[in-house]
């Protein structure tokens, strides 16, 4: 007999637990809401999020850190306008650095195109830059004689190598998924303003509220001290 009760409660429970996302867009405050939505819109006026800056930054360091070293390598050599000549107007594949420096401008070039200028939402151009820069160097290290060449005949391919490695990195699990994720929160916040407004119609805005002006403190007791003096004394 006490059956029948008992499996109407739990039918009850269970349409009111299935339930729990009306009773979250009964309880969404519209304000919040759209100010969420300005704030996202405000980041797409912008062109540019801060992790994609950090990244073109990324890049702009690793032009500038190969060209110091290869600077560098150029004092090392006997000077600068001498060692420049031999290794760009007399280059040669097996011993000259000039290559690598190129590869960075290239790199740089590419990157920033595509993922400062255009905007791109793809690995494919660091992909690209990636697969590249690690072909050629390999093919340098094997066929040239840079290791003949004291320790830039190391330190110039391998940190060319790891930088290119870590932009490929930084995009594909920093950059490209931070930005998805960002654009999912703000199609959500839209839905849910969306959905808010439909439910709750008649919700006042700003410019609907009245407030009276506030009396000046002490106007009463004024206004009835004088009622008093006016009174004709008995």
């Amino acid at each position: 007999m006490n059956q029948v009760p008992g499996d109407a409660e739990n039918a009850h429970s269970s349409s009111v637990e299935s339930c729990p996302s009306l009773r979250d867009v009964h309880s969404i405050n519209p304000a919040q809401l759209m100010a969420r939505i300005e704030s996202y819109e405000g980041r797409e006026k912008k062109g540019i999020s801060d992790v994609r800056r950090t990244f073109c930054l990324f890049v702009t360091f690793d032009l500038l850190f190969i060209t110091l070293l290869w600077i560098i390598e150029l004092n090392v050599k006997g000077g600068i306008e001498t060692t420049l000549e031999k290794e760009v107007l007399q280059y040669d594949y097996s011993s000259s650095y000039f290559d690598i420096f190129l590869l960075a401008v290239f790199r740089f070039k590419v990157l920033i195109l595509a993922y400062a200028m255009c905007r791109l939402r793809h690995w494919w151009a660091i992909a690209f830059t990636t697969a590249v820069t690690s072909a050629f160097l390999l093919a340098k290290v094997i066929i040239s004689q840079l290791f003949s060449q004291g320790a830039f005949g190391y330190v110039l391919p391998i940190i060319s190598f790891i930088l290119a490695w870590i932009e490929t990195w930084f995009l594909d699990f920093k950059v490209l998924p931070q930005e998805a994720e960002e654009e999912n929160r703000f199609l959500i916040a839209q839905d849910a303003s969306e959905r808010a407004a439909l439910l709750h119609p008649g919700v006042l805005s700003d410019g609907q509220f009245y407030s009276p002006p506030e009396s000046v403190a002490g106007s009463d007791e004024d206004s009835e001290e004088k009622q008093d003096s006016e009174k004709p004394v008995v």
